[in-house]
C-alpha cells in the first residue's frame, strides 16, 4: 500500500508541476510583439472525439496583432499550440480550410494515416489565418490586413511565435519542424516552401487549393456543359439533376474500368496507371434509342466537353480538368435537385471575359502560390510533398501535376528535383478525402519525417480505406504507378511494384 501511495503521490505531484508550468505560459511574452496567450491548461489523455487518440498535453491559445479593422470590427490573428508530455522533439503547423475563420484543434492528423501528429509526441500548430467567420465566408475582404493575414501573413507569423512558445515551454527549440494540410491547408503548405523556404524541413500539401480563380471557371466550364443539354423545368431552366440518371452514371464508371481498369495488372476497380487511361465517352453511344445500356449522343459530347477543359478564344487550355477516374460520378451533376430560390444554372460562359476579369482581380494575385523557384527551400534540405484525390470536385489533380511539372523544369529538371519532391495521385478519392473507388488512408507524414531526417526517399506510401476493406496498394511517386506482379495475394501492398 505504501509503495501504491507513493506512485500516486509521485504522479500528483508531477502532474500540479506541468500544470503550473502550462499556466506559467499565459505570463509569456515576447519583446516588442503584441502577442497575447489568452489561456493555457494541461489537457488529460483521451480516446473519444473528433480527433481520435490524443495524448495529455498542454494547450496554449491566443491572439496575435489584435486591432479595430474595417467597419469596427475586430481582428487578430488567432492560434493554438499543442505541447504534449511525451515531446518527441518535433513541431508541425496544421493547415487550415477553406477560408479558414476559427481555430481547429491542433492534433495534425491530414495524411498522417491511423495515428495523427500529436499522438506521436508532435508539438502541434493551428489558426484562423487572422479573422473570425465561417468556414466560406469572405466578409473579412472588406480589411486590408485581413486580406493579407489570410493570403500569406498569418502563417508564417504563428510559425515564428509558435516555435518560441515551443523553446520556452520545453526549455529547448524543435529539433525539426513540418507542415501538413489539404485544400487551404495544401496551399499554405506551398506558400511556406515559397516566401518562407527556411521554416520548414518537410511540407506535405494535399490537394492545394493553389488557383481557386481558375477551378472555378474550370468548374463552371463542365456545369455549362452539362446544363446545355439539362431537360428544363415548367419555367424554362435547366435540372441539371437530371442529366445523368443512376444508371448511366454506373455506365460511365464501368467504361472507364473496362478502359482502363487493367492497365495496372489488375482488374480490381481502380485506375492507377493515369497515362494510359484512353477512355472516350463516345463508345457507351447508342446506336438506336436511348437505353441503360448506352448514353444519348449529347450526354456523350456533354461528358467529353467537360473534360476537355475551357479553352480562351485563341485556344490555350486556361484550367486543365481531371483525368478520367473510377470516381467520376463525384464530378457529374448531382441527383439533388436546386433547392428553391437558387438562381438558374448558367447555360453559357465567356471564358476570355472570366480569364479577363479573374486575372484583373487583386485577391488572386495576393493569394497566389505558383511560384516554381524553390531553389532556397531545396538547398537547405527541404523535403516537398504532393498528393491529390483523382476525383477531386473542387480542384484539379491535373493542375497540381502541372504545377509540379514545371516546378521540376525550373529546379533542373525532374530527375534533380526526385532528391527532394515527390508528388502522388490517389485514384478515387474526392477532396482530400472519401471516395467509392478510393484507398484514402495513408501516411506521408511519416515518409516525410524519414526522408527529412534518416534520407529515405519514399518511392511509395501503403494506402488502405473504407471502401475496399482488407485492402492495401502503394501509392507511388508520379509517373510510376502501383503495378500488380501476377503473384501474390492480389489486395495485398506487397505484391505489387512501383512502374513506370
Amino acid at each position: 500500500m505504501t509503495t501504491q501511495w507513493l506512485a500516486l503521490a509521485l504522479i500528483s505531484v508531477a502532474y500540479a508541476q506541468t500544470s503550473s508550468k502550462c499556466a506559467d505560459l499565459t505570463k509569456f511574452k515576447i519583446p516588442g510583439v503584441a502577442m497575447v496567450i489568452t489561456k493555457a491548461e494541461t489537457i488529460p489523455a483521451s480516446t473519444s472525439g473528433t480527433s481520435g487518440n490524443v495524448p495529455a498535453h498542454c494547450q496554449a491559445e491566443g491572439t496575435i496583432n489584435e486591432r479595430t479593422g474595417a467597419g469596427g470590427k475586430t481582428y487578430g490573428i488567432g492560434f493554438a499550440v499543442a505541447l504534449p508530455d511525451n515531446w518527441n522533439n518535433r513541431f508541425l503547423f496544421q493547415g487550415g480550410g477553406g477560408y479558414n475563420g476559427s481555430v481547429r484543434p491542433p492534433v495534425g492528423g491530414a495524411a498522417a494515416g491511423d495515428s495523427p501528429a500529436l499522438a506521436r509526441g508532435f508539438a502541434v500548430a493551428s489558426t484562423d489565418s487572422g479573422h473570425k467567420g465561417t468556414t466560406f465566408d469572405t466578409s473579412y475582404n472588406v480589411d486590408q490586413q485581413a486580406s493579407l493575414d489570410f493570403a500569406q501573413v498569418a502563417v508564417g507569423r504563428v510559425t515564428e511565435l509558435a516555435k518560441q512558445i515551443v523553446a520556452q515551454y520545453y526549455g529547448q527549440p524543435a529539433r525539426y519542424s513540418y507542415f501538413v494540410g489539404c485544400s487551404t491547408g495544401g496551399r499554405e503548405g506551398m506558400l511556406m516552401t515559397q516566401r518562407y523556404p527556411s521554416y520548414f524541413d518537410g511540407v506535405v500539401s494535399g490537394d492545394p487549393a493553389m488557383r481557386t480563380g481558375f477551378s472555378q471557371i474550370g468548374n463552371n466550364w463542365a456545369a455549362v456543359a452539362f446544363n446545355q443539354i439539362a431537360p428544363k423545368d415548367d419555367a424554362g431552366r435547366p435540372q441539371p439533376n437530371k442529366v445523368f440518371s443512376e444508371s448511366d452514371k454506373k455506365l460511365i464508371v464501368n467504361g472507364i474500368l473496362n478502359a482502363c481498369d487493367a492497365n495496372d495488372g489488375l482488374k480490381d476497380g481502380m485506375v492507377f496507371n493515369t497515362k494510359a487511361c484512353k477512355f472516350d465517352p463516345e463508345v457507351l453511344t447508342c446506336k438506336g434509342a436511348k437505353t441503360d445500356a448506352c448514353l444519348t449522343s449529347q450526354q456523350a459530347g456533354a461528358l467529353k466537353k467537360a473534360f476537355a477543359g475551357p479553352r480562351n478564344s485563341k485556344g490555350d487550355l486556361v484550367y486543365p480538368m481531371n483525368a478520367y477516374d473510377a470516381g467520376i460520378a463525384n464530378l457529374l451533376p448531382s441527383s439533388n435537385p436546386s433547392a428553391a430560390g437558387a438562381p438558374a444554372p448558367p447555360v453559357s460562359i465567356d471564358v476570355d471575359q472570366r480569364l479577363f476579369s479573374l486575372l484583373g482581380n487583386p485577391l488572386e494575385a495576393v493569394t497566389d502560390t505558383t511560384w516554381t523557384n524553390l531553389s532556397s527551400f531545396s538547398a537547405h534540405g527541404g523535403k516537398l510533398l504532393f498528393y491529390h484525390g483523382m476525383s477531386d470536385q473542387a480542384f484539379s489533380a491535373m493542375d497540381t501535376l502541372d504545377y509540379y511539372t514545371r516546378m521540376a523544369k525550373a529546379n533542373g529538371g525532374a530527375d534533380q528535383v526526385q532528391n527532394w519532391s515527390r508528388i502522388y495521385l490517389v485514384p478515387g478519392m474526392y477532396h482530400c478525402r472519401g471516395g467509392e473507388f478510393a484507398l484514402d488512408n495513408f501516411d506521408l507524414l511519416t515518409a516525410a519525417v524519414n526522408w527529412v531526417e534518416k534520407g529515405s526517399a519514399p518511392e511509395s506510401v501503403v494506402a488502405t480505406g473504407k471502401a475496399f476493406p482488407g485492402r492495401s496498394r502503394p501509392l507511388c511517386a508520379y509517373p510510376k504507378y502501383a503495378h500488380y506482379n501476377g503473384q501474390g495475394d492480389p489486395e495485398d501492398a506487397k505484391n505489387f511494384e512501383c512502374r513506370e
